[in-house]
């Protein structure tokens, strides 16, 4: 019983040596690069060679710089846009719906409120998503 305890243990030795030979060194991961902090990732990314720009990037660009230097496909964005991009509509839409009521024009300004309502939803469920 104790020889087949080892013999499962060489075998997943070799299977560990086996998968780092494929990688080239890669440095495992820890658990689901979602789920580390951006500290985490930068200090991962820091040992990769391949990735330069560690400290000028963001966590959802350190996520996919690590995808690909790990071989691991992305999976498609369901919800349309990066939280920056949908942000930077929020502002838009709140200063022109402040400028439409400053001018007292309802109308627009109902419609750049409500755009900026929807966009706002929008963040809010691409955050729940990741």
């Amino acid at each position: 019983m104790a020889e087949e305890v080892k013999e499962e243990l060489q075998g997943a030795q070799e299977a560990q040596e086996e998968q780092k030979g494929e990688e080239g060194g890669l440095p495992p991961l820890p658990k689901k690069l979602e789920k580390m902090t951006i500290k985490e990732l930068r200090e991962l990314a820091l040992q990769i060679p391949e990735i330069t720009g560690v400290h000028g990037m963001n966590k959802e660009e350190l996520i996919s710089a690590l995808k690909k230097v790990y071989g691991i496909e992305e999976a498609p964005r369901k919800v349309g846009g990066s939280m920056r991009e949908l942000k930077a509509k929020v502002k838009k839409f709140r200063e022109l719906a402040e400028k439409a009521k400053a001018e007292k024009d309802w109308e627009r300004y109902e419609r750049y409120r409500k755009l900026a309502s929807r966009f706002k939803k929008r963040t809010r469920k691409l955050a729940r998503a990741a």
